[in-house]
């Protein structure tokens, strides 16, 4: 294991201190102003984002963070259905936003997005399928502005979905837009789609799946991280990954034992699964500080 590379460890959002935050403004307090104060307001929290969003690539650099996961929030109402304006302020900004991106790229820095959970492509609502596939464009517009490559290098991951619906999640898919699809990934979860449900939708769709331990050992009961079927499934999701050496996975342990579902401050056990996997975000409360310790102990 010692002539192994280091894995990346990356840093999910913002930050616990003020260094990495973002601004953004409520649906109703939008739907209140008037289509000019609504320019005007998005305008000023378009530009204050994307300033930001450099500094998120200086914090990253300065810490040796090569990995990032970009809030999916930096842009609101970006996907408001019916209303232009902040595709239209977000067009104007065109410039910065990609300066933005070549903040991290200049940097190494590998960028991803993980959009909310309301993005639910295999609902049995039309409606809701339909708005999922607004957002995600809107998402992918984003990342086209931001010069990001339109391949899971910059993936843009979701979770299946609603349960028992794999088969209209694999059909949807082929369908999906470039900016979208090319960029797709998907994540085992706790509750509807453990890895082997998700496993033959990334198969027959040929996106990548970024495996979750804690995720796993939450759905299938497992004892604990250092269950052996964790490594197996490190390994199968690998195979789903072109090329291998991209494989992202997630990290996070539960605060008072393997099956809480919440998230610790501290990552206080690293799965010996993850020996070899070469990028692994990390879901801590801690943020930047979980990363740094991941990180001092790497170089210890």
């Amino acid at each position: 294991m010692s002539g192994l590379p280091r894995p990346t460890y990356g840093l999910v959002c913002m930050t616990v201190g003020p260094e990495v935050r973002f601004r953004t403004v409520t649906l109703s307090r939008y739907r209140a102003l008037s289509p000019a104060e609504r320019e005007a307001k998005l305008l000023d929290l378009y530009t204050d984002n994307i300033a930001r969003l450099r500094g998120a690539a200086e914090f990253c650099a300065a810490r040796g963070i090569r990995l990032y996961r970009m809030s999916s929030s930096l842009f609101p109402m970006l996907d408001l259905e019916g209303d232009d304006t902040g595709a239209a302020v977000l067009a104007s900004l065109a410039p910065s936003l990609r300066g933005a991106g070549e903040a991290f790229t200049t940097r190494g820095i590998r960028v991803l997005i993980h959009p909310e959970q309301f993005i639910v492509l295999n609902s049995d609502r039309p409606e809701v399928r339909a708005r999922s596939v607004h957002a995600l464009i809107a998402h992918a517009r984003v990342m086209d502005g931001l010069g990001l490559e339109r391949s899971p290098w910059n993936l843009l991951l979701l979770h299946g979905g609603k349960g028992g619906r794999a088969a209209e999640l694999t059909a949807v898919i082929p369908d999906l837009p470039d900016g979208v699809r090319l960029r797709l990934g998907l994540e085992n979860d706790e509750r509807a789609y453990g890895p082997a449900d998700l496993l033959p939708v990334c198969q027959a769709a040929g996106l990548p799946l970024v495996y979750d331990a804690h995720h796993h050992v939450v759905h299938d009961k497992l004892p604990d991280q250092d269950d052996p079927a964790v490594r197996e499934w490190v390994l199968r999701a690998r195979e789903t990954w072109t090329p291998p050496e991209w494989q992202v996975v997630h990290l996070s342990n539960g605060i008072e034992g393997p099956h809480d579902r919440r998230h610790s401050h501290l990552i206080t056990h690293l799965p010996s699964a993850y020996f070899d996997v070469p990028w692994i975000e990390v879901e801590a409360k801690g943020k930047e500080e979980a990363v740094g310790a991941l990180m001092g102990k790497a170089g210890a």
